[in-house]
């Protein structure tokens, strides 16, 4: 018969006494290493606590800590934000209510600052915002306030960027998104500007029709001007024409040295057509016609009888029908 060998409990519970050991001394391993490698993105930014204390602030990238011993408090954005804040009502210099719309662009430039000098930096900003505006605005009647946006911005952005600058923070703009004066106010607005438009409608139209009528009448006095010079030159082309013409009759007459038979052949060809007008009743022969006359009969054999009633008298009238 055989005896079972004794189990030994003491070398089987120090076995498990060192596995334990071991897995215990790995997991601190591992919180040790994780607690000491802290990796903070780009454009963010760490502050890191010793023992309670500011220590230091962690650029972007691998940092390593003390395990408990440092810790880092949650990252700060170092990126410029925007932030809208909710319509604001705002009294007026001649007591209008507005409602006015607020945007501010601030970006953290200190880390610590924005983190110990300041429990809560964006409401702050909001509330510095709200109260400048306020002031700002309240100095204002309405008609300034919504024609003197840019002044408003200037005033709004100096007061808070000089408020927020020991916070770590720098306020780069501010905009008033919207100012929105009371219902009964716009429509009196709407309708003061509706009567502008029709005035300067009406006015533009008046100087339309005026200016219209200006260029129509300097219009005419310019074609009467050119017309009267250019009868005026036509007259004066026409009588040189016909000085020109007389002249040139003239000369041709001197030149050929007419007798009297030819002129008083002339003065025959010239009767017929002074007689052509039905309104001659009367007209007279000059009394070089006569002359003519004695010189045409006796060209052609009836010298006497011519010459005989020629005689009778120096000139006379002879009616016409």
């Amino acid at each position: 018969m055989t005896i079972p060998a004794r189990v030994d409990v003491g070398g089987f519970v120090g076995q498990i006494f060192v596995v334990v050991l071991l897995v215990v001394v790995a997991i601190f391993v591992v919180v040790v290493l994780f607690r000491s490698i802290r990796i903070v993105p780009q454009a963010y930014a760490g502050v890191v606590e010793r023992l309670g204390r500011y220590q230091r602030t962690l650029s972007p990238g691998l940092n390593i800590l003390i395990p408990f011993v440092d810790r880092m408090l949650p990252l700060v954005d170092m990126r410029e934000q925007v932030v809208s804040f909710p319509p604001q009502p705002v009294i007026t210099e001649d007591n209008l209510v507005v409602s006015i719309d607020t945007v501010v662009y601030f970006q953290v430039t200190d880390a610590r600052a924005a983190t110990y000098e300041i429990n809560n930096y964006l409401g702050a900003v909001e509330q510095l915002a709200t109260t400048t505006l306020r002031n700002v605005v309240g100095g204002l009647n309405l008609e300034e306030a919504l024609t003197s946006r840019d002044n408003i911005n200037t005033q709004l952005r100096v007061v808070l960027d000089e408020a927020t600058g020991k916070w770590g923070i720098r306020v780069s703009r501010v905009e008033l998104k919207a100012i929105d004066p009371p219902l009964s106010i716009q429509d009196s607005m709407e309708k003061q500007m509706r009567a502008e438009r029709d005035r300067r409608a009406a006015i533009l139209t008046a100087e339309g029709s005026k200016q219209s009528q200006i260029l129509e009448a300097e219009g005419r006095r310019q074609a009467e001007i050119l017309r009267a010079e250019g009868d005026k030159t036509a007259a004066v082309l026409r009588a040189e024409g016909e000085a020109q013409a007389i002249q040139y009759v003239f000369d041709a007459i001197h030149k050929g040295d007419p007798d009297e038979k030819l002129l008083a052949y002339q003065y025959l060809q010239t009767l017929p057509k002074i007689s052509e007008s039905a309104s001659n009743k009367l007209w007279i022969i000059p009394s070089e016609f006569t002359n003519a006359l004695n010189s045409f009969s006796t060209a052609f054999g009836g010298g006497d009888k011519r010459t005989n009633s020629a005689d009778t008298g120096a000139g006379g009238t002879t009616p016409t029908s």
